[in-house]
């Protein structure tokens, strides 16, 4: 455990807000955790990996605790490769590593920032594959008895961008690691997007995928390192059929996908692009002039501008359209997570 001098927020976030904490610490093995919340029982406590998806709203006024947890084991079968992860290693780095040693399976996850303990939390997708798509099972530290427990992937409840581990283990479990099936009867998933260009060859590799969802995620997203930014901000809304047919009868070319008979899911991004959002801005908060579903920070933004733009995006798809849109991004209070609707804007 290490208990750090510098108490801004900038460095682990990717928004880049000019933000403080109380304290930040790095936990650097399990039971580091442990007595973290054993000596500061009383004190706001926030895990936090590389803040990839999270927009501090105000300072915190409690301890940020840093996952550095690391490690990679594999074994091999006879019909798959099973990987145990620490919670700390870095998503798109694991990745990498996967589709370079030739277990594919991982690759259209690719240039996903942050770290693969918070993978199971938000069961991150993209281009037609979800974290639970290989997931074998998750390890927890339940801080209540202070033991390791193993969860399936099926008692992790995945859903779209959620997980157990935003309702039932909220502030209750922290993600240790990570167990991954990687079946060698590998199939291209190559169904979504521009990756339809790949085709269905037989001599496509899953490097192939990897490098076409790296080329579309770096011309279409903008790099937190250079903008500071949390990549998608919105969900991709889930709407009633009826509300979908009705929306198609007035544009036709409008993105659609059908979740159940009774439900549609509808391109967020596209909703803001119709609305002419790109490119909008407040104080020093932007809608990305290439990708309407990024909010981001040019350079001076606030936490408020932050909040004022996401407030303004909602409020005009939803005029327009008549389509909530909820925010993907977690949003951190000043003492614990909080969303839009509750929080106060002039």
């Amino acid at each position: 455990m290490k208990i750090l001098t510098n108490t801004s927020l900038k460095p682990y976030h990717t928004f880049g807000l000019e933000l403080n904490a109380n304290e930040i610490i790095k936990a650097q093995k399990s039971d580091d955790f442990l007595q973290i919340w054993k000596q500061r029982p009383d004190e706001p406590k926030l895990v936090v990996g590389e803040g990839s998806n999270l927009l501090f709203c105000e300072d915190f006024a409690g301890v940020i605790v840093l996952n550095c947890l690391k490690g990679i084991e594999v074994q091999e079968t006879t019909n798959e490769w099973l990987l145990h992860v620490a919670g700390g290693e870095n998503w798109h780095e694991l990745v990498t590593n996967t589709v370079d040693r030739g277990m594919p399976g991982l690759e259209n996850l690719a240039l996903i920032p942050g770290l693969v303990g918070s993978a199971p939390i938000q069961n991150i997708g993209a281009y037609g594959v979800e974290f639970k798509s290989n997931c074998d099972y998750v390890d927890v530290l339940m801080l209540d008895s202070g033991e390791i427990t193993r969860l399936t992937a099926q008692e992790c409840e995945f859903g779209y961008r959620d997980s157990v581990f935003k309702h039932g283990l909220k502030d209750k479990a922290i993600v240790t690691a990570v167990g991954f099936k990687l079946p060698k009867c590998w199939k291209p998933v190559v169904g979504y997007g521009a990756l339809s260009e790949l085709g269905e060859r037989d001599d496509l590799t899953a490097k192939d995928v990897y490098n076409k969802v790296c080329e579309m995620r770096c011309a279409k997203l903008p790099d937190p390192k250079e903008i500071g930014n949390a990549g998608s901000f919105f969900k991709n809304p889930v709407v009633a059929k009826s509300l979908a047919d009705r929306l198609l009868l007035t544009h036709p070319t409008m993105p659609h996908f059908g979740v159940s008979d009774a439900e549609v899911k509808l391109a967020a991004g596209w909703l803001i692009d119709q609305c002419g959002l790109k490119g909008s801005c407040v104080g020093g908060a932007a809608v990305h002039s290439q990708q309407a579903l990024v909010l981001t920070n040019t350079g001076k933004a606030t936490a408020k501008d932050v909040l004022k733009l996401a407030k303004n995006v909602v409020e005009t798809v939803y005029d327009r359209f008549g389509v909530t849109l909820e925010h993907e991004v977690r949003f951190m209070g000043r003492t614990a997570e909080t969303n839009l609707e509750a929080i106060c804007l002039p």
